[in-house]
């Protein structure tokens, strides 16, 4: 079937990250050719090399904070489409390295932004930050668009200012009232908490809990009582892919940002997630509560995404219990020894299949 993606030009970076590599695969199977720009898998086991995400794409190497290196990777391939996904992503590694957290959040957002103002090609930017992006007041409200950027920790300070610079390149560089001369959209993307298979990443909740289970031992969980916008991976990824078609299509009401989230029912407690989750893994699988003095992560974080459902027609299409069956049976295909490629885009398949 001829897609809108069918031969169009693909620049990613991350694609050898958790979502970028689901990324990568989802636009492969759409016809996209994509060229993906990024340092080496960032654990081992990893889902870059299990799902074979090499095979579907240009895989090259290189740091976003290398600006010469950047440029020339992504003007030498004339990409219409530009996915920016590379980051440093996890608000404890950004206390112990603050500076290189800002240096590749900030500084990597703007290397890539200036590499594209260089580029004749470029169409559509869909820049990924986070829901952590706003200014939490712990209020226990759903944030919009609209709300103050902030950040407690160097992490989600990053991400806030990684809005401003994109923001402050669209303005100067690519205004909406002039869109017909320049010709380039740039959007960014604020998502939840992502669950699925393939993410071995360092204190993250899921990828600890997978760990942990083997050992026979209880795993250590670190605020159980924290609420986040829990969702498959597939989730925000499918809102990406539709911005960017927006984006492609000039519609200036998408060069904006734009939340991902899942509905208020499915914005569960820590705790019950990890209750969920060891009783469907089973085994005698079981957590318990990580008293140790920790640093500061945000209590409650919700997202409002009206937005993304009225401009883009963008919804959440799986529940927490589909997504936890998804999750669990990609981990078990793993540990079995199955293909993991053909796993991976299984489920991709299977997710574009659901009723919209």
């Amino acid at each position: 079937m001829v897609t809108p993606w069918q031969g169009r030009r693909v620049f990613l970076t991350g694609h050898t990250g958790f979502k970028g590599g689901w990324l990568a695969l989802w636009l492969a199977a759409k016809g996209a050719h994509v060229r993906g720009y990024a340092l080496d898998p960032p654990s081992e086991p990893n889902l870059f090399h299990l799902a074979s995400v090499a095979d579907v794409l240009e895989d090259v190497r290189g740091d976003i904070r290398d600006y010469p290196k950047l440029e020339a990777s992504l003007t030498g391939f004339a990409p219409e489409v530009v996915f920016h996904l590379a980051a440093q992503s996890l608000v404890r590694r950004s206390y112990a390295d603050p500076l290189g957290t800002y240096d590749t959040n900030v500084m990597g957002t703007a290397n890539l932004l200036e590499a594209v103002r260089k580029s004749a090609s470029v169409r559509a930017i869909v820049c990924v930050t986070t829901d952590k992006c706003y200014e939490n007041l712990e209020t226990g409200q759903s944030y919009r668009e609209s709300d103050p950027l902030g950040g407690h920790d160097p992490y989600s300070s990053s991400k806030a200012c990684a809005e401003i610079v994109v923001a402050a390149y669209r303005d100067s560089y690519f205004p909406l009232d002039r869109i017909g001369g320049h010709h380039v959209a740039i959007a960014t993307a604020r998502a939840g908490n992502v669950i699925g298979g393939g993410d071995w990443s360092e204190d993250r909740l899921i990828p600890d809990l997978i760990r942990g289970f083997g050992s026979g031992k209880p795993v250590l969980i670190r605020n159980p009582k924290a609420i986040r916008p829990w969702q498959h991976v597939l989730e925000p990824l499918h809102g990406y892919i539709m911005l960017a078609e927006q984006l492609l299509a000039a519609r200036t009401e998408a060069a904006s940002a734009f939340n991902f989230g899942p509905r208020e029912a499915e914005e569960w407690q820590v705790e019950r997630i990890a209750t969920k989750f060891a009783a469907m893994w089973g085994e005698g699988a079981s957590w318990s509560d990580d008293s140790s003095e920790s640093v500061h992560e945000a209590h409650t974080l919700r997202l409002d995404s009206q937005k993304a459902r009225t401009v883009l027609g963008w919804q959440p299409r799986l529940n927490l219990e589909t997504t936890f069956e998804w999750t669990l049976d990609w981990y078990r295909r793993w540990n079995n020894g199955a293909n993991m490629a053909l796993g991976t885009q299984a489920q991709i398949a299977t997710y574009e299949g659901l009723d919209h």
